[in-house]
């Protein structure tokens, strides 16, 4: 046993010198979990099947309705595309859904100025039950992605034990970037260790994945989207101080778009992922996808608050009796995201408030923009009070920044 703790030290040594430069700013783009699972009928239903048309149209319309150029980039399959291993002991694609393979939609997406994620799982079998990459296929594996050009790597854990997972994924790290090629590394590792230190080092984890996953799948309701929030939130003091570029806590996919959230829940999530610093990936049908849910994904100043160049990740600094809680994440420039959050169930709320009660308390006037309706309010100083009017399940959310110290005159 002694023998083997110091092999893996000795492993994870030699993956903390590693840094692969990838992801400075959360990634953005699409993933297909959410909306389209395992759906592998394609006799029944060609259009929504896991399958090489399914990823080619969604890169389509990434690349054609303004999705890739507001830095939506990704193109990322899941589960449910594996068909086994060749002769050599290889991952290949189903060849029925995936006729020209892996290579040839990752040329497709890099055609269009994208960038294609794949899946595999950390143990036996994948969580769907497609064939795993257990310890002895780690290097094998990663050479296949990096050959077909794939440009991030979602490893999951399922069907493996705790040993495994903790040899298995610095070995993939290292395998990645042994490649040569630039993947970036999704590891699902926290949330089957309870995403939680001792069980899980945050530390290490930061040298050697990009993003993970440390809770449980989002699904398509609105209490899904609350309990991941709780849980972000209670451990807010752990999970905090580990984000920033290169390696980010990733709360899951956004809804928007799909059946379970109201449209003030939809921007409600949009605001509250975005002020926790995470990775914006939609799981929807994009080509079907409202003009109204376009809206809150496309928002330009969202986005630019999300890819923030500092990239730290915020935090509830207030929890109201009335129900109504507020986030702030520190941004460049001197700027901060400030989301007013209502968990009531009854009407529009009227909240009043003051910079100073949000811990805002250095003498400059500021500014502030409301992120989803444009409105501008200035002339804020530390003490003015002013009132919100935050509807049920609903945020309202400011950009605020200063425009000059007290006691300078107005430009």
């Amino acid at each position: 046993m002694l023998l083997k703790t110091v092999l893996l030290l000795a492993l994870v040594a030699q993956v903390l010198v590693l840094e692969n430069g990838l992801l400075r700013k959360p990634p953005m783009g699409w993933l297909a979990w959410e909306r389209f699972r395992c759906n592998t009928d394609c006799n029944e239903d060609p259009k929504n099947c896991i399958s090489e048309r399914l990823f080619m149209e969604m890169a389509d319309r990434l690349a054609q309705d303004g999705w890739r150029d507001l830095g939506y980039e990704y193109l990322n399959i899941d589960d449910c595309w594996i068909g086994g291993r060749d002769a050599k002991g290889n991952l290949v694609p189903d060849p029925k859904r995936f006729p020209n393979g892996m290579a040839f939609l990752a040329d497709y997406a890099h055609s269009l100025g994208l960038k294609l994620g794949i899946y595999a799982d950390m143990g036996n079998f994948t969580c769907m039950g497609y064939p795993g990459t257990t310890l002895d296929k780690v290097v094998q594996d990663a050479q296949t992605f990096a050959k077909w050009k794939v440009d991030m790597l979602k490893l999951d854990g399922c069907f493996s034990t705790p040993e495994e997972r903790a040899e298995g994924y610095p070995k993939m790290a290292a395998a990645l970037n042994a490649t040569g090629r630039p993947i970036a590394f999704s590891c699902s590792w926290p949330a089957y260790e309870g995403g939680l230190p001792p069980e899980v080092n945050y530390t290490l984890l930061a040298d050697i994945c990009n993003l993970w996953r440390n809770y449980d799948d989002i699904q398509d309701s609105w209490s899904s989207v609350l309990s991941i929030l709780d849980w972000f939130v209670t451990h807010q003091d752990i999970l905090q101080p580990v984000a920033g570029p290169g390696h980010w806590n990733d709360p899951d996919m956004l809804l928007i778009g799909n059946f379970g959230l109201s449209f003030e829940q939809a921007r409600a999530q949009m605001a509250l992922w975005t002020v926790l610093a995470a990775p914006l990936f939609m799981s929807t049908d994009l080509r079907t996808i409202s003009a109204q849910n376009m809206d809150i994904l496309q928002n330009p100043l969202m986005i630019k608050i999300n890819q923030d160049p500092l990239g730290i990740q915020g935090h509830r600094i207030l929890k109201e009796k009335s129900h109504i809680e507020v986030y702030v994440r520190p941004l460049a420039s001197e700027a901060s995201a400030i989301v007013f959050f209502s968990r009531r169930t009854d009407m529009p709320y009227p909240y009043r408030t003051s910079l100073a009660r949000l811990n805002f308390t250095s003498s400059k006037v500021y500014e502030a923009q409301n992120v989803y309706t444009g409105d501008i309010i200035s002339g804020l100083q530390d003490k003015t009070n002013f009132t919100l009017i935050i509807n049920p399940s609903g945020v309202v959310m400011w950009y605020l920044y200063p425009i000059r110290k007290l006691g300078t005159p107005q430009q």
